[in-house]
């Protein structure tokens, strides 16, 4: 009588050895909790201290024009996204490195499923091709992603698979409820946008060459897009109401010549772009290369497999062409005139290339795998070998072993800031606070109403009235003063001597000599005091009283406390 594990199939198999490894991966997480090292960037400086302080806020319901008082005398509600969003509520109802480490395995988890699904359905369907499905899925599943996209990238294959299969007429409930429960966990604007609009291009492909009107996808495609702005709500009431005027409306980005902007989409396109790494180069793009080079000196008629190779190569370049030239002076004029090309970054249909990467990788090893059992030893070799590359890329060796930042406990500090109020002694609503070489999400984190903020929406008459506390600064630093006039998500004390350097740790020698802040401005915006990571040797100049120096054993910094005079 056979034994159960005779009776699973090798791909089966293969499997569960895939989800074990998704589980191995994230098991770092739930074991260390708040000592494990996770990203610093777009993650603990920002949305992981924005969920803490949206839920412990009162207005996570809150209507649109409900305000946080907490951050710069109160930010608008509809800075911090939808509360129908997943990762959201798996803030509010879990601690925040248990809520990390969820939305972590969630998002890795689907991300298999979605890419394993597409492949097996649509492209890769020898059942003994089974190791290049499950390799370029587990691969894909395991890429270093932006944390708070959720699956607003790595949901692009589950998504696509969906709408094949509509396209194909070969659907049932399935299909429909994924696109449904997608929006839940992705973001519209960091994402399914621009795939919703690619998507939209393929069914008037239908339309136009295949003279095929399909219904079904048509209205697949109007179905998630109207789910998506149901969930969005907040984001299109703002874009319809005659409310305040946001800073985004005075982004310059358009700086760049032509030459510039070719370098910079070889660049993205061999390399990729910090918000959706695909660490691609080492391994998968000498692969492409190789089948590329091997499918356009073919003789004969190319397979459809090879026939969308080709195209995918092509469009993956066109996405980082796209990307560089979002960034060219020819947008200046135009952006300049209509606010909504500065204020909506449409550089980001490069977003879809992890999905067109790994697709175009999957595509490149079947290729080659039908070539013979020599071909198939070195796609196998690939195969692990990408994964391989993938390992120094988990976040606890790239923070932790590599880059030797602060872990989650000692990035946020609490103990030592619980140390800050009890010195204080005063209710936190009562007074503001701002931070020097400190991210002022810490702040935030612990409790503290601050001045100081990383947001990517904010009032623009909120940025004019801070920026006078550091007009002198940016003065002294024509680098700083571009990045916050021209940009300002980061409405920070800058100081000319620390540049755009935010997190001087306790073994910093760094000391400020010539600060020249504006107090008055500082006091009538009601600020109090200032949190500094370095010590201000000019401190009296500038009309601020040093109080006392903080230190714990489980904090990466020292904190110096000033107070407005």
């Amino acid at each position: 009588m056979s034994t159960f594990a005779n009776k699973i199939s090798r791909e089966n198999k293969c499997l569960i050895l895939a989800f074990t490894a998704i589980l191995l991966y994230v098991l770092p997480l739930y074991i260390l909790n708040e000592d494990a090292h996770i990203r610093v960037h777009d993650n603990l400086d920002s949305n992981i201290a924005w969920y803490k302080v949206l839920a412990e806020s009162g207005q996570l319901l809150g209507g649109v024009k409900a305000v946080i008082p907490q951050i710069i005398n109160g930010l608008p509600r509809d800075a911090y996204g939808t509360e129908w969003s997943g990762i959201v509520w798996l803030h509010s109802l879990f601690p925040s490195m248990t809520a990390y480490a969820l939305s972590q395995t969630i998002t890795r988890v689907f991300a298999f499923i979605g890419m394993y699904l597409l492949l097996k359905k649509h492209m890769i369907r020898a059942d003994k091709a089974y190791l290049i499905r499950i390799g370029v899925s587990l691969a894909f599943a395991l890429t270093p992603f932006w944390p708070s996209g959720m699956l607003s990238t790595l949901g692009h294959p589950l998504a696509l698979w969906a709408f094949l299969n509509i396209r194909g007429r070969d659907y049932f409930v399935k299909e429909w409820l994924t696109l449904a429960l997608l929006p839940l966990y992705s973001s519209f604007v960091l994402g399914f946008f621009f795939f919703l609009a690619a998507v939209s291009l393929l069914w008037l492909y239908d339309l136009f060459i295949k003279r095929d009107v399909n219904l079904p996808f048509l209205g697949s495609i109007a179905f998630m897009t109207g789910i998506f702005l149901a969930v969005e709500y907040r984001l299109v009431y703002s874009m319809f109401s005659s409310g305040e005027t946001m800073h985004r409306v005075e982004f310059i980005s358009s700086r760049h010549d032509l030459w510039h902007s070719f370098r910079l989409s070889v660049k993205n396109f061999v390399l990729g772009h910090n918000h959706v790494m695909t660490v691609h180069t080492a391994v998968i793009l000498p692969v492409i290369l190789l089948t590329l080079v091997i499918t356009i000196g073919k003789q004969g008629r190319r397979s459809r497999e090879e026939k969308l190779f080709i195209f995918l190569f092509f469009f993956n370049y066109a996405l980082s062409l796209w990307y560089a030239l979002w960034f060219n002076k020819l947008w200046a004029l135009p952006k300049e005139k209509f606010s909504l090309l500065a204020a909506f970054n449409f550089a980001r249909f490069h977003f879809l290339r992890p999905l067109i990467i790994y697709v175009s990788f999957a595509a490149a090893c079947y290729i080659l795998w039908r070539l013979g059992e020599r071909w198939r030893r070195f796609v196998y070799a690939a195969l692990a070998a990408q994964l391989i590359v993938l390992v120094p890329f988990h976040e606890e060796l790239t923070y932790g072993a590599y880059r030797h930042a602060p872990s989650f406990r000692e990035f946020y500090a609490s103990e030592q800031f619980k140390q800050i109020k009890q010195y204080i002694g005063k209710p936190e609503r009562s007074y503001r606070v701002a931070s020097i070489g400190l991210h002022p999400a810490i702040a935030q984190y612990n409790g503290f109403y601050t001045l100081d903020t990383y947001a990517n929406i904010y009032p623009l008459k909120y940025k004019y009235q801070f920026r006078k506390i550091i007009a002198k600064e940016l003065d002294k630093n024509a680098a700083l003063k571009r990045y916050f006039d021209e940009w300002g998500s980061r409405c920070y004390l800058f100081v000319a001597e620390l540049g755009k350097h935010y997190a001087f740790k306790k073994n910093s020698k760094k000391k400020i000599t010539n600060l020249e802040l504006n107090a008055e401005a500082f006091k009538e915006m009601g600020g109090r005091y200032i949190f500094s990571s370095v010590p201000i040797m000019n401190a009296e100049q500038n009309k601020l009283t040093f109080l006392k120096r903080f230190s714990h054993p489980e904090s990466a910094w020292n904190i110096y406390l000033y107070e407005a005079k």
